[in-house]
């Protein structure tokens, strides 16, 4: 089951977080919450599997998230 661990706003704050992430082993993938025109102003869920999120979790907060 995937969990979501980090709501962000735009689509390029989802991405660098899917790459920072994947980087440190970890699975993820994004998906927007609702569709506006400008991708600036949509939320994105960073969402990892169940079982890694609490290593995700701590990911973010070293880098400051």
């Amino acid at each position: 089951m995937w969990t979501v661990v980090y709501l962000a706003k735009g689509k390029k704050l989802a991405e660098k977080l899917n790459a920072l992430i994947t980087q440190e082993g970890v699975l993820v993938k994004i998906q927007p919450v609702s569709k506006k025109a400008e991708e600036d102003e949509v939320y994105f869920e960073v969402l990892v599997p169940e079982g890694e999120v609490e290593e995700a979790h701590n990911i973010l907060c070293e880098l400051g998230y």
